[in-house]
């Protein structure tokens, strides 16, 4: 997701910020945190949980709110400082708890849903933090009627934030132009691994939750249906008018640049628009506009590939090797 410095549902309409959405570099990666035991933790059971906080924390707040699109928000913020340069950053860890990640300007908010999730860690000692927040988005994603994510558990929790890269290297929502923030979008991402069908796909989990100004400046969601995964978001990019917002309640609109639909209710970042000014982007933005199939098979493959950036995982002994 892009960083302003987010997506979701069947049942509720959780707003997530955009703050270091889209999805720094340490010269020192992160080998602490990878000699763990595997373990032995019930994914099926924590899935369970998760999804039963979501679901009880939207009847609680009762507005058509939940957590389903700050947890998707927080998994790939997780990930997302991975760099395949020199292996830092990435998943393992569960470095946000620590500063400097907890302090990032694209991680502002990102202690809601890792306050929520104590209560699941309470339920399930045995599995990491660094597996339950990624499990986490995992879950807002398919409970939001998106595609099966495939998921395992072995990551590791760093004891600080020492390993954690210097510097944020999570996605901006806007470079200044649209040449930069173009490219900016494909340095992030190539830095990770990532095509650019696959961050086309990535980007798609914008059609869950919204943008807060209070944490990133920007303000609305990306689309009508915030809590259900979809293609609308692509669909919303290719057929509506988007144009940049002059004003919000009647006021002038004082925020950063943003654009918006004709109802004036719906937007889209800078980074969301260089997805059909780009014309590589754009081909693969018609696609999935067209094709939901095709999109959720490309996003469930992308999106465990994020989830996994940066981990050793525990190696799985041969049969034989048990006796």
């Amino acid at each position: 997701m892009l960083s302003a410095s987010a997506r979701l549902g069947s049942r509720y309409a959780a707003p997530a910020a955009a703050t270091g959405t889209l999805l720094a570099l340490s010269l020192a990666p992160a080998t602490a945190e990878a000699k763990a035991e595997p373990t032995k933790a019930d994914v099926g059971a924590v899935k369970k949980t998760i999804a039963l906080l979501i679901e009880d924390d939207a009847e609680r707040r009762g507005d058509g709110t939940s957590l389903t699109g700050t947890f998707v928000r927080l998994a790939w913020h997780c990930a997302g400082t991975y760099s395949k340069l020199d292996g830092s950053g990435g998943s393992g860890g569960a470095r946000m708890r620590f500063n400097p990640e907890a302090s990032w300007g694209a991680n502002a908010g990102l202690d809601v849903p890792r306050k929520a999730l104590e209560d699941v860690k309470a339920k399930h000692p045995e599995i990491s933090y660094a597996d339950l927040y990624t499990l986490a988005g995992v879950v807002a994603v398919e409970e939001a009627g998106g595609p099966k994510i495939p998921f395992r558990l072995g990551r590791v929790d760093a004891d600080s934030g020492e390993t954690s890269p210097k510097e944020c290297g999570l996605p901006d929502a806007d470079k200044g132009s649209r040449k930069d923030t173009t490219q900016h979008v494909r340095d992030v991402f190539y830095r990770m691994g990532f095509t650019d069908r696959e961050i086309v796909a990535l980007l798609g989990a914008h059609a869950l939750g919204r943008c807060h100004t209070d944490r990133s400046g920007y303000w609305g969601p990306w689309t009508f249906a915030e809590n259900t995964f979809s293609n609308e978001y692509f669909r919303l990019l290719v057929e509506e008018r988007w144009s940049p917002k002059m004003s919000h309640n009647g006021k002038p609109w004082e925020g950063p640049d943003q654009f918006e639909d004709s109802s004036g209710k719906l937007m889209m970042l800078p980074s969301d628009m260089v997805l059909v000014q780009d014309p590589a982007f754009r081909k693969i933005v018609a696609l999935y506009a067209k094709n939901e199939e095709a999109f959720f098979k490309d996003f469930a493959s992308a999106f465990a590939k994020l989830l996994e950036l940066g981990v050793d995982f525990p190696a799985t002994k041969a049969w034989w090797k048990f006796w």
